[in-house]
């Protein structure tokens, strides 16, 4: 389908929206959904300032109430819209639609959402793209993409000129009987990438998405990569994430040189009943001139605002309160999902 006419823009490119679904009583939120809106109100505010906001909602009830939130919240509403849509949960990151770009033509690349490897109840997730073009949420005329293969966004990282990132630990919990070269080659022929890059190493507890790429490196411009580091040599994650590290001492642009490495600070451990919480800054969000960063109330929020910041130049930082969040496993990126410009209608 795609061919070499297509390729996947790096996130950091002028980007149309941020598409993202609003919690509710009816998804995991249920127990914690007071402050977990108020993240969601945090968020949205940041990227409205910037940039449109495209909100799923599944009903009236709940658009008016994100509505009555944001605007306590002094959200710029004329930057948000809503789109009436079913869905099991908000992470849109994986749900959501993987845009392709050709010059001013775009494909809506839609892998199947298995609820992360069958862990959790995904029919609706699956739907939501095929969902939101019958809604005319994107451009007219579109192209449709569909895969009968699974993949979530979170999986995959892109540097815009063709390179992808990827873990081989959750690949192969997706597709065990799946070598890594039938993988590559999928890669290549559904996103219309040149090469794909595997870390076999780097892992965070509390994650379900089997080390998804976006809490453990990421590309960023200039040929350079921002990765999650562990300094603490106590820390169960210290021995993986320095083999991460080394694997992406290793890795060569395409121009055979090392890439410029950018490592974040290690968050102390966040405990929630007896279980701890997957803690990355490396799970930040991109929109344009700005970074939003995740902050979790820990002494090194501010160093990997730093960070980020220094690593995406030019663009404003600024910290979203994500620990309502990691109490789901994931963060800041993870439910977002960017949408380039000139894709949505």
């Amino acid at each position: 389908m795609t061919g070499t006419h297509f390729r996947l823009p790096a996130e950091w490119e002028p980007q149309a929206a941020v598409l993202i679904a609003w919690p509710h009583e009816g998804t995991d939120w249920g127990p914690r959904l007071l402050e977990t809106e108020s993240s969601y109100v945090a968020l949205v505010s940041a990227i409205a300032r910037f940039e449109r906001v495209v909100i799923c909602a599944p009903d009236d009830a709940v658009r008016e109430r994100a509505i009555e939130l944001l605007a306590a919240g002094g959200a710029n509403l004329s930057n948000v819209g809503f789109v009436e849509i079913p869905y099991n949960d908000t992470w849109l990151r994986d749900s959501g639609p993987i845009t392709l770009r050709s010059g001013d033509e775009f494909t809506l690349v839609d892998f199947r959402f298995t609820g992360w490897g069958g862990k959790f109840e995904g029919s609706r997730d699956d739907a939501l793209i095929t969902g939101l073009i019958e809604r005319d949420v994107f451009a007219p005329g579109i192209a449709h993409a569909r895969y009968d293969w699974a993949l979530e966004g979170g999986a995959i990282e892109s540097d815009g000129r063709g390179t992808l990132l990827t873990t081989w630990r959750c690949l192969h919990q997706r597709h065990p009987n799946l070598s890594r070269e039938e993988m590559t080659e999928q890669l290549r022929e559904s996103l219309g990438a040149q090469r794909v890059l595997w870390l076999t190493h780097g892992y965070l507890q509390g994650d379900d998405t089997d080390a998804h790429i976006d809490t453990l490196a990421r590309f960023v411009p200039d040929h350079g990569i921002v990765f999650q580091a562990c300094e603490d040599a106590d820390d169960p994650h210290f021995a993986e994430l320095a083999a991460m590290r080394e694997e992406l001492e290793a890795l060569r642009t395409p121009d055979g040189l090392p890439y410029k490495l950018h490592a974040l600070p290690w968050p102390k451990p966040i405990i929630d009943e007896d279980r701890r919480l997957a803690a990355s800054y490396a799970n930040y969000l991109v929109i344009n001139d700005a970074v939003l960063a995740p902050a979790y109330g820990d002494s090194a929020d501010l160093d990997a605002a730093r960070i980020i910041g220094e690593a995406h130049p030019g663009r404003e930082v600024v910290q979203i309160p994500c620990r309502p969040l990691i109490w789901q496993n994931g963060s800041l990126h993870c439910v977002t999902m960017q949408l380039p410009e000139g894709a949505l209608a």
